[in-house]
This record gives C-alpha cells, structure tokens and sequence, in this order.
C-alpha cells in the first residue's frame, strides 16, 4: 500500500453561527468568492438519523445553509451553519470553529486503510455525496476522526459535478 493515492486537501469545513456574515468575512479578508449553496436557506434543513450518523453530529442537529467558496489559490471553504440543542468547542462538525478539512483522494478504500493504520477511525464507510450539486459516478467522501479528535474527510471527485452548468468558478482540486 502506498501513499501516492494522498492527493492534497480539497476545502476546510467551518461551522458558523451566521453564515452570510461568516461569507462576508472571507470575502472581505481573504478575497474568497462564493460558487454555490448546497443547502440554502430556502431549502428543507438537513437533519435526520442518517445524517447524523454520516457526519457524527449531535442528534437533533439541523443542518439550515451549506456553502461553498473557493479562494484564489489552495483549498476550498465549506461553511456550515447548523442549529443544534449542543455545540461547543470544536468536537463535532456540528459545533462552532473549525469543524473538518478534506484531504483528495483518488482511491478512498486504500485512503481509508492508511488512516486507521495510522491510529485514526473512520465513522463510516464511503459514502455517495450528500447534495444534489454535487453529485456523480464515483464521488465519495466519508468523515473520520484521529487519535487526538479532530475530524477529517477524505473526498475522491473523479465524475463532473452538476453545480458546474450553472457557474464558470470551480472547485479547487489537486
């Protein structure tokens, strides 16, 4: 088994408390331009056993906006403003601050093998990607945890994802 399946991190994932003023932030300090919501406001909260399960949430979390930003070079920034009856220092991806980054894959099984020989524990298999602007054949991702408890993602995009008809800005990839 080698490590040349470790591509680089594809974003960082940070909960926030107001995600139009997190969006406002980043793209003032850092120049970072929003390319698409996966759960906007006008959407149904994400929520559920399932997805609590997938991301290790508290129960009862209610995740109510996802968006994607891409900076002008590197990874990208997934905010998430979730609303939940516990969020504390960060722990869990349903708590505020720095919740997760993603690291690309380009075989997830093998990505999975090395980080628990490694000492980490992932909270489930591969998954198919949540939102529907992001989905397509072969992309998965799945959330894991290392031996001192932050939280990782290892994400593998090989197909064309359907937020691509509606904007020219891409996703940072390796």
């Amino acid at each position: 088994m080698s490590t040349e399946t470790i591509r680089g991190m594809d974003h960082v994932g940070i909960t926030v408390s107001d995600i139009d003023e997190a969006t406002r932030f980043f793209e003032e300090a850092f120049g970072a331009e929003v390319i698409y919501d996966s759960v906007s406001r006008s959407d149904d909260d994400v929520k559920g056993e399932e997805t609590e399960n997938i991301l290790n949430l508290f129960p009862g979390t209610r995740i109510t906006t996802v968006r994607m930003m891409t900076l002008k070079h590197g990874p990208g920034l997934e905010l998430f403003e979730m609303k939940g009856p516990e969020q504390n220092q960060p722990v869990r991806p349903s708590d505020y601050g720095l919740q997760h980054f993603a690291v690309y894959v380009d075989d997830i099984n093998e990505a999975i093998s090395l980080f628990e020989r490694a000492g980490g524990e992932m909270f489930t298999s591969p998954q198919p990607l949540m939102f529907p602007t992001e989905v397509g054949d072969n992309n998965f991702f799945c959330y894991g945890r290392t031996p001192w408890g932050s939280v990782i993602e290892l994400i593998s995009l090989p197909s064309r994802m359907p937020y691509e008809d509606h904007t020219s800005l891409r996703r940072w990839k390796p």
